[in-house]
């Protein structure tokens, strides 16, 4: 293999490049794997940026529920136990999942291996979509705790404000994940001592009144008996608990993101699921309860968390100051960035998702490159600038967004628990099988009756948006799986090549002459793309290489980012393949060497490899192959990246020839 000098120092970087290193952050080496362990989160911190997204329901959820009673406030007691109860088990059957896929990937991941690709596929699109709403509801009711405690006057500023916070997310994640939560962990531990602090004096203040208060639930109850009957109380329940659907909303974000996780995985995992469903069940069931105790009603302009702050602290004086108001200040404000970084959630799990698509082809294979910060840049950009959207429609409508996302987060619930219900049937012989599986038969029938009760109640209050969002992108999805695998199709006919290269010849090494002519090709994997490619420079430039350098870029996508193990063996393959290419050109009395590095993005690294080489070879000419299609369609462009012609034109610009050769494609 061809040893390689290092590349110079570059000149001074423009002012761009300057501002671009200051917002994102200076670039990583993907091949110093101990970035791993550096970048991955221990439980705690698992617990800030993936578990805030179910804690921070806590402050539209039960709100929602409570308010879909009515006047029949009595039943509170009840749905508090239900909410408490659901987010345990829904929690528990999710612990189940992290222990059987270890890799991360949840609805998407679950479906696809149990349920089959096409039903993956529809989980993934829904917890896409969920995931873009968990980033706009997140900052939407951030902007409503906040703004419940300012003046009416500075309303209008409301939704510019949202806007701004998540322009500002999507540079604290274009810079890494590990970076973002650690900015915003003393948001989340004011957020749990106030509320501690707000549901345990309520509920220790009323200890004394218990027979007042039982007294007063006995009432509600006979009165309902009388006017709804005992089946009408039951129907309102349930129908109160479903639209409180929003609170369990953010448990499945710890097993999609277990990637981000700190080894041993599993373990991590499971404490950071523990973490976070003992937190949710009571803060969302103590401020249910906060709610009952303290006669809590709905104030236009104010959450109805901010009216229970007020009824709790508002009356605290400390050596006569209004201490109170600071504390019902600082719990609101901690609410309301909480839900920022409940947003978090969206954007470390959303591009994972999309990542694990476009590995298997149902998303353009961008979307699993690697920045070079080492994140998914194209995803976090693309979920922000939905987001935008999807802010910019519903003009910030708390209502409107949780009707729209909680539909599809319980159409993923629905499959993880259908497919893991399906996993655990067929396992007969399983320790522990009739556990599992009667955890996730609960767990699936408490999340289809709440799709089915949620879809029927809000499907005209803005859930027929999400449905139709879904659908077309699950189309989306399938098209452009098809074009990629009619695309394979066309290149694996020239796998046929390999069985007609000659199998006699000796593969002698010759050392490379840096004074001859030199054909210097950039091939992926061993293949008859490649192959191909290399015969057509033979046919076209007849007897003028005597000498073949084959160069290579080991890309590290998010499919390979996962752990040393996967970069080592990417290595290795890589060096495999060349070894083939170079064992071919010798067999055909041609010297040859190979040449490669390891990057995020080919373009850039394959272009300052190809300046490196060209430096020991000035007679050198580089040359790659390009898939053309008969009938280029406007979005060829974006499925396939253009690679080539990019690298071509940074090669030119330098005074480096390139030569891109057409491979033709049946498509």
């Amino acid at each position: 293999m061809i040893e390689t000098e290092p590349e110079q120092k570059q000149q001074e970087e423009r002012l761009t490049d300057r501002v671009r290193r200051a917002i994102l952050g200076a670039p990583r080496d993907v091949s110093d794997t101990s970035h791993l362990h550096k970048m991955s989160l221990i439980a705690f911190l698992a617990w800030v940026g993936l578990g805030a997204d179910g804690l921070s329901s806590s402050a539209y959820g039960p709100e929602e529920a409570f308010r879909a009673l009515g006047v029949h406030t009595y039943l509170a007691g009840g749905l508090a136990i239900a909410t408490a109860l659901t987010v345990l088990i829904i929690s528990i059957s999710y612990t189940r999942i992290i222990e059987q896929f270890p890799t991360g990937g949840g609805g998407y991941v679950v479906a696809s291996h149990l349920l089959g690709p096409k039903t993956g596929v529809v989980s993934g699109c829904a917890l896409v979509v969920d995931y873009v709403l968990t980033i706009t509801v997140s900052i939407a009711g951030g902007g409503d705790a906040i703004f419940s405690f300012l003046p009416a006057a500075w309303t209008p500023w409301k939704l510019p404000a949202e806007f701004v916070a998540i322009a500002l997310l999507i540079a604290l994640n274009l810079r890494g994940v590990k970076e973002s939560v650690q900015v915003l962990l003393p948001i989340f531990l004011i957020f749990l001592g106030t509320h501690a602090l707000l549901i345990g004096w309520t509920i220790f203040s009323h200890l004394g009144q218990i027979p007042e208060v039982n007294h007063r639930l006995q009432q509600g109850f006979s009165s309902g008996l009388t006017t709804l009957g005992l089946g009408g109380m039951a129907l309102l329940l349930v129908r109160a608990y479903a639209l409180g659907g929003g609170t369990y909303t953010g448990i499945e974000a710890v097993s999609n993101g277990l990637q981000i996780m700190r080894e041993p995985r599993i373990a991590t995992g499971k404490k950071t699921m523990a973490y976070m469903a003992i937190s949710l069940a009571l803060t969302a069931g103590g401020i249910l309860v906060g709610y009952l105790l303290l006669r809590v009603e709905h104030v236009p302009g104010k959450t109805m968390n901010a009216v229970l702050s007020e009824r709790v602290f508002g009356g605290w004086h400390l050596a006569g100051l209004p201490f109170g108001y600071w504390l019902v200040l600082v719990t609101l404000v901690s609410e309301g960035l909480l839900l920022v970084v409940a947003a978090q959630a969206g954007f470390i799990d959303g591009p994972r998702v999309m990542a694990n698509m476009a590995v298997d082809s149902y998303l353009p294979h961008r979307f699993a490159s690697l920045s070079e910060q080492l994140t998914m840049q194209n995803g976090v950009v693309l979920m922000g600038l939905a987001a935008l959207a999807m802010l910019a429609y519903t003009r910030g409508n708390i209502q409107t967004l949780v009707y729209m996302y909680s539909i599809n987060v319980f159409l993923t619930f629905s499959l993880s628990q259908l497919a893991m219900t399906r996993f655990w049937k067929q396992r007969e012989k399983a320790p522990g099988r009739r556990r599992n599986l009667g955890v996730h038969l609960i767990a699936l029938a408490l999340c289809v009756s709440i799709l089915c009760i949620t879809v029927i109640e809000r499907f005209t209050h803005g859930g027929w948006v999400t449905v139709m969002l879904t659908s077309l992108f699950v189309l989306l999805c399938f098209g452009i799986h098809r074009h990629y695998r009619k695309s394979a199709e066309g290149l694996r006919q020239l796998d046929d090549i390999l069985s007609t290269l000659p199998r006699t010849g000796e593969a002698k090494p010759r050392s490379l002459d840096p004074k001859l002519p030199t054909a210097v090709l950039l091939v992926s994997n061993y293949s008859g793309f490649g192959v191909h490619t290399l015969l057509s420079i033979l046919r076209f430039f007849p007897g003028l290489y005597k000498q073949f350098i084959f160069l290579s870029v080991a890309v590290v996508d998010s499919g390979r980012f996962k752990g040393k193990e996967e970069i080592e063996d990417l290595q290795h393959h890589t060096e495999a393949d060349l070894a083939q290419y170079v064992e071919v050109a010798r067999r055909m009395g041609f010297a040859a060497d190979c040449v490669w590095s390891v990057g995020i993005e080919v373009v850039s690294e394959a272009a300052a490899l190809c300046q490196q080489v060209a430096k020991m070879y000035p007679k050198a000419t580089f040359f790659t192959g390009k898939l053309v299609f008969q009938r280029e369609r406007f979005f060829y462009g974006f499925l396939h990246n253009e690679t080539s012609k990019i690298i071509q034109r940074r090669l030119q610009w330098v005074g480096v020839p390139m030569v891109v050769l057409p491979i033709r494609s049946r498509v």
